[in-house]
């Protein structure tokens, strides 16, 4: 293409990330480089007293002798890592397979619906009960590119009520993202997390309950002062004067719920249910909550409907949809190998940790936050963050004498509060087209409560901290 002067136009250069997985290979490659020059070094596993796990003695660092990786190990790490991994692979992967079928029926499409329909004349009410909404269905099982089908019925009910399309787009990605972020029955972070961590499966519950209902309060109540001051004044709504058109979705006559949609959100609703018993009851783990949701998601297309031939397909849908992280969790444990192989994990155990022991314990967990934080830009899957970092911060959440819930706690908000302004994510993409929001005015609205998230983070670390977070 040229100019009229006849010259070729230049094209303009534009930074494009690496694609998760080349970014992973890279991370391996460069710590199988590094295990040429990093001293290898090993600490001793003692048996805590308390907990009856096996922690790092912060005291028994020693030296030992090189074991770098070669070209075939690197090649190696990556059959090794999914090997690894596999337990939590297959789980992520069954559980993306039940919600194939839940989200097929189209059950919690009618629900939500239904939802929008009855809050129609309650405007401003209506923002903390979709809010909530989503918010369990991201506290629950990491509801993320489900939520893309329901942005334009929230954008629809935001507009009928005198509110901008800012505000429907907010109420279904945000409220999804305060459970994720809370995620205290989150399958895909916390489960994971809480696994390689070595700890009760969804232990802590009643302190991330109270995190859920704090996210919940400040950000409802950051949506509707916005929602208040555009309907007041409509040019300070962040998308005044643009020229867009808008599906439009007449929330006055949306069909009535079927009694198989009703089914199918009982039965949903009681499996959720029996998994806080076996939890908290039966001491689930892994294997038995994918069992659970597995039985969830057939039961809901045998309501449906759906013959066997159709559950199969839909299960697979799912898989699909949830195949990126689980492979992602293979990939990380890629990096675990290479530092366990070459023994340089303590040594960089021991670097990180010395390089803050000698500040109090609440600066360090800080700094263990941040990390996080900086870790999600880099490796924005859950999933495959919980996989890459967990191994790494348990043992040093152990020399620190920092407890291994709060080192969980950091994962979980170092993951969650960033992805709604990550220019990496898919899903917020395709979130943001469909809502036919700019990146930009995005970040504009949604950065501002994203800081406030990351404060009140950091205060749920620091008490955590103090009040030694555990169990309950």
């Amino acid at each position: 293409m040229s100019t009229q002067s006849g010259a070729p136009e230049k094209k303009k250069f534009r930074l494009k990330f690496p694609h998760p997985v080349v970014l992973m290979f890279v991370i391996v490659l460069i710590l199988s480089l590094l295990s040429w020059v990093i001293p290898a070094g090993q600490y001793e596993m003692v048996k805590d007293v308390n907990s009856g796990r096996m922690v790092v003695d912060p005291n028994s660092y020693t030296v030992v002798d090189k074991n770098p990786i070669t070209p075939f190990k690197f090649l190696m790490s990556f059959p090794q890592g999914m090997t690894a991994a596999a337990e939590i692979t297959f789980f992520i992967m069954i559980t993306g397979a039940a919600f194939g079928i839940i989200t097929a029926t189209g059950a919690i499409n009618a629900g939500i619906a239904r939802l929008a329909h009855t809050c129609r004349h309650m405007e401003y009410l209506m923002i903390p009960l979709i809010v909530l909404v989503f918010s369990i269905g991201g506290a629950t099982f990491g509801m993320s590119e489900e939520n893309i089908v329901f942005v334009p019925i929230g954008i629809a009910l935001a507009t009928a009520l005198g509110f901008d399309a800012m505000v429907g787009t907010a109420i279904v990605v945000m409220g999804a993202a305060v459970g994720f972020c809370a995620g205290f029955m989150n399958p895909f972070t916390i489960g994971v997390a809480q696994s390689i961590a070595e700890l009760p499966m969804f232990s802590g519950l009643l302190y991330r309950g109270i995190i859920w209902a704090v996210l919940w309060a400040v950000t409802s109540a950051f949506i509707i002062l916005y929602a208040k001051k555009i309907k007041a004044d409509p040019t300070k709504s962040y998308l005044y004067g643009e020229n867009v058109q808008r599906d439009n979705i007449d929330l006055d006559n949306i069909p009535k719920m079927t009694l198989r949609q009703k089914l199918i959100l009982i039965a949903v609703a009681a499996g959720f249910i029996f998994l806080v018993f076996g939890v908290v009851k039966l001491g689930w783990y892994i294997t038995e909550i994918a069992a659970l949701f597995l039985g969830m998601g057939i039961i809901a297309g045998l309501i449906n409907g759906y013959k066997p031939a159709e559950i199969c397909d839909k299960m697979l849908a799912g898989v699909t949809d949830i195949a990126t992280g689980a492979i992602m969790c293979g990939i990380a444990r890629a990096i675990l190998f290479v530092m366990e192989e070459s023994m340089i994990k303590d040594t960089i155990i021991h670097a990180l940790a010395d390089s803050i022991s000698f500040l109090p314990k609440s600066i360090s967990v800080l700094g263990m936050y941040m990390v996080q934080l900086i870790v999600n830009f880099l490796v924005p899957s859950g999933s495959g963050q919980a996989a890459a970092t967990m191994p790494i911060m348990t043992p040093i959440s152990d020399v620190l004498g920092i407890n291994r819930q709060v080192a969980v706690l950091c994962f979980q908000f170092g993951d969650g509060f960033t992805n709604n302004i990550l220019p990496v994510s898919g899903v917020l993409m395709a979130t943001l087209s469909v809502a036919k929001i700019s990146y930009e005015k995005w970040c504009k609205f949604v950065g501002k409560l994203v800081l406030i998230w990351i404060a009140i983070g950091a205060v749920f670390v620091l008490v955590g901290n103090a009040i030694n977070y555990g169990p309950f």
